[in-house]
């Protein structure tokens, strides 16, 4: 028959108090070392939650990761917005822009979704995004790091007045202020979207060409951070 008696657990031996400072083994260092790229790697898009507000002529302006709990009744009331929905093809019930913002939530951080806020106030909906990372790397000659953007104004009453131009200026900015890595920003408008070309244009982006990208004919849009000072 098994007894039923418990043995008193072995004694461990108190840790040795410490006499000076520890130093560790060379090979913990050349692991740690050989880790740095990795970590730096792993964030894709340099945090933007921490890169901090920026003046511009109409406010304070500064970028805001999407929080589903919080944002999705917004997002989704721009989304059904007609001039909105005409280029973005959200339009519908509350479960479309949900999924579409999880699956950059829950992605490998490549995109990352944004409120775009003023003064404390959402105005705008961007979406920050390694485009060499993305598919549209295949429909132009990518370079590492490169910095996709994608950007809707929500309340029609700021439309076509200047904002988008200023807040498109801010966000480069932003973006190569704080990805030291990154060389240039990147954006793929429609080109039906006379506006929105216009405003990448009045913010120093330029023009490099049209490309075929599923579902649109888009102008593709870059600012050089080489030509950064003279735009």
């Amino acid at each position: 028959m098994p007894s039923t008696d418990t043995q008193a657990p072995p004694s461990v031996p108190a840790p040795a108090a410490a006499t000076g400072p520890t130093t560790a083994h060379p090979a913990e260092l050349r692991l740690r070392a050989g880790l740095l790229p990795l970590l730096a790697e792993a964030d894709l898009l340099d945090s933007p939650s921490g890169w901090g507000s920026t003046r511009t002529a109409a406010g304070a302006f500064r970028l805001e990761p999407v929080r589903l709990d919080r944002d999705l009744d917004l997002v989704t009331r721009w989304m059904n917005d007609p001039e909105v929905a005409a280029y973005w093809d959200l339009a519908g019930p509350q479960s479309l822009t949900a999924a579409h913002l999880r699956a950059q939530i829950d992605g490998d951080g490549g995109s990352i979704p944004c409120l775009g806020l003023l003064d404390g106030t959402p105005v705008s909906y961007w979406e920050v995004y390694r485009a060499d990372l993305d598919p549209l790397a295949r429909h132009y000659p990518a370079r590492p790091h490169d910095t996709g953007i994608h950007l809707l104004i929500g309340d029609g009453r700021n439309r076509g007045r200047g904002l988008g131009t200023a807040l498109l200026r801010a966000v480069a900015d932003l973006v190569l202020d704080n990805r030291p890595r990154c060389t240039r920003v990147i954006a793929e408008p429609d080109i039906r979207n006379t506006p929105s070309v216009s405003a990448f244009l009045g913010s120093g982006f330029r023009w490099t060409g049209n490309i075929d990208l599923p579902g649109k004919r888009a102008a593709l849009m870059v600012r050089e951070r080489a030509l950064r000072s003279l735009i």
